[in-house]
């Protein structure tokens, strides 16, 4: 019992103030479920934590480095830092937090993040449930002892410089560049506020 607390109380530790619902669900109904199940939806309420920790924090190591390339280079430069960049710091991340972090789409720009079966079905629920102006969490999934978690990534206006509508968004020499480096390139013909692809992240529980 001592541990049920415990582990209560760390939830409230270290939870995020934009996903109260999970937490508030294991409070409620303590008198109507059994322990086993206040611990399940206790775990299952870290591993979401945890992955919305894995991917935000990958997304701020990425943006930054972006903006920086988008300062000395302007969209130019945001090309090629997702062409020569973006692999390589994802996959630092990954392995700081020991854990398999993609990032994939429907229509993807490099073929390698080309989006699973699975997957397009979690962008299709993303794309219904922003489209429709509907609330969301992260998606949890477990499958022997490992966590799959998957997030949308949504379209802002920078992105709409190299993903959005050529010539309305994007400058002709991106495009240019777009097609030298990405012959399938898929990317484009975006608005703000779209899915544009999901975070893709697996990691062992522990």
């Amino acid at each position: 019992m001592k541990n049920i607390f415990l582990m209560l109380a760390i939830i409230f530790a270290i939870g995020c103030k934009d996903s109260p619902k999970v937490k508030q669900e294991v409070l409620e109904n303590t008198d109507n479920t059994s322990l086993s199940e206040i611990d399940t939806k206790i775990n299952d309420s870290l591993l979401l934590e945890k992955g919305k920790l894995y991917a935000q924090t990958t997304q701020k190591v990425l943006g930054k480095n972006l903006m920086l390339n988008i300062q000395k280079n302007g969209p130019l430069g945001a090309v090629a830092f997702c062409n020569e960049k973006a692999y390589p710091l994802t996959d630092s991340m990954a392995i700081v937090h020991h854990a398999k972090i993609k990032r994939v789409s429907d229509k993807p720009r490099n073929q390698n993040n080309k989006a699973s079966k699975k997957e397009l079905e979690y962008i299709e629920f993303f794309k219904s449930k922003i489209n429709n102006n509907e609330s969301y969490e992260p998606i949890v999934t477990n499958e022997n002892g490992t966590t799959n978690f998957y997030s949308p990534i949504v379209t802002n206006t920078m992105c709409l410089n190299c993903h959005g509508v050529p010539e309305t968004n994007i400058d002709p020499k991106v495009t240019q560049l777009l097609n030298d480096k990405y012959p399938y390139d898929e990317a484009v013909g975006y608005k703000e506020n779209e899915v544009r692809g999901i975070w893709s992240i697996s990691f062992k529980d522990e």
